[in-house]
C-alpha cells in the first residue's frame, strides 16, 4: 500500500513539472513566469521530501527547508523589483 501511494506521488509531481514548465514556456507575462519558477521550486522541494522519504535519510528535509526559505526571499526580491525596483 505504500508503495502504490509513493508511486503516486511520483506520477503527480511529474505531471505537476510538465504543466508547470508549459505555463513557464507559454506565459504571456513576466509575473507568470516568475510563478511558473516559484511553483517549480516548490515542486522540487516535494521531490525532495519524497527522496528523503523513500531514503530514510531525513537530514535531506533540512535541506528543502533552507531552499523554501532561499526561494521565498528570491520571490520576494523578484517581485519588489517588478513592483518598483530595488
Amino acid at each position: 500500500m505504500a508503495d502504490t501511494i509513493l508511486l503516486l506521488a511520483g506520477v503527480l509531481i511529474f505531471f505537476a513539472i510538465v504543466f508547470t514548465v508549459l505555463r513557464l514556456v507559454l506565459g504571456r507575462t513576466v509575473a507568470d513566469r516568475i510563478a511558473a519558477v516559484d511553483l517549480l521550486t516548490v515542486i522540487s522541494i516535494s521531490m525532495i521530501a519524497l527522496y528523503a522519504h523513500v531514503g530514510a535519510r531525513f537530514i535531506y528535509l533540512d535541506v528543502a527547508l533552507v531552499y523554501g526559505v532561499l526561494s521565498f526571499l528570491a520571490v520576494v526580491a523578484t517581485a519588489r523589483y517588478l513592483e518598483r525596483g530595488l
